[in-house]
């Protein structure tokens, strides 16, 4: 029997939003934990960095999943985090402390900069969080459900769960674990042919774009594969020999991270983004599931 589910999208510290959308969805603080007396909520992982709260959020989120009211996925900035504060053989961190890597987490460290101990055990909790979710009746990612990269994860990992003896492997560029954690955290990306490249919303020159692993390929340009708009690319015709889509007959798919914006929407009738830039100004989202095979627009809830 299906447990009806909330699915919530990237919070990034706006705690007061997450306590505004509990509620609107029927959860209660009780006992130190928000509750429901019907439902469950899965979070699709990016807790932290840019937002206002990320130590609020973070006592929300665990409180719930302490108190059996919720699941917690890994976002990439949890991952991210968690290299941040891995020291690396030979000295250094899993992820350097670079001025654009520390920029990316400077809100939460100051946010936690007066409660060092809060710090290393919400990273410690961090570690725990599975990087991806499967039952009966759905599926939850952060970025990318990749049937043939979750199973290799799987199997790699033993279960879904990123044991510490694996994160420097992990965090390698050029290992197999870093491209399916890759995959699975921050998206599918394809190549652009040689000569083009665009700047990301950070300034970077990217020479390959994310893609809408959700959408068949088949005729499509790079542009209309693109999850970025604007980046006049429908002259491009879409080559990449790695890419595939999710299954249209295939359980229910929901994740985050894409940055997408405008009234939430779904992408496929069985592919859903709930993240919708709350800390870009957007809104904080959520999909109340029930069982249902075709995805419901209606079902879509925001604050």
């Amino acid at each position: 029997m299906t447990t009806p589910t909330d699915l919530i999208g990237d919070i990034h510290g706006h705690a007061d939003r997450l306590k505004a959308l509990l509620r609107k969805l029927g959860y209660e603080r009780k006992n130190g934990a928000y509750r429901h007396p019907d439902r469950k909520v899965i979070f699709v992982g990016d807790y932290i960095d840019r937002g206002p709260d990320s130590p609020e959020v973070v006592d929300i989120v665990r409180g719930m999943v302490d108190a059996g009211s919720a699941v917690a996925l890994c976002g990439n900035h949890e991952f991210n985090a968690i290299c941040y504060n891995t020291s690396k053989e030979g000295g250094g961190y899993l992820r350097p402390h670079t001025t654009k890597n520390t920029h990316q987490h400077a809100a939460t460290l100051e946010q936690y900069r007066d409660k060092p101990g809060d710090y290393d055990s919400a990273i410690a909790w961090f570690r725990t969080l599975p990087l991806f979710l499967e039952t009966e009746d759905l599926r939850a990612v952060h970025a990318c459900w990749d049937e043939a990269v979750i199973r290799k994860l799987h199997k790699a990992l033993g279960g879904a769960v990123l044991p510490e003896s694996l994160l420097p492997e992990a965090a390698e560029k050029g290992t197999d674990l870093y491209h399916w954690v890759e995959v699975t955290c921050k998206g599918r990306e394809a190549d652009l042919p040689e000569g083009y490249s665009f700047h990301d919303k950070d300034g970077h020159e990217r020479r390959e774009i994310r893609i809408k692993w959700w959408q068949n390929p088949e005729g499509q340009s790079f542009q209309d594969m693109s999850v970025i708009p604007g980046l006049g690319l429908y002259h491009l015709p879409f080559r990449d020999t790695e890419a595939t889509h999710y299954p249209t007959g295939s359980r229910p798919v929901f994740f985050g991270h894409y940055w997408l914006k405008g009234t939430p929407e779904l992408l496929t009738p069985n592919a859903c983004c709930l993240d919708y830039s709350v800390a870009k100004g957007g809104v904080l989202t959520a999909y109340r599931f029930d069982g249902e095979r075709e995805l419901n627009e209606g079902k879509l809830v925001w604050v």
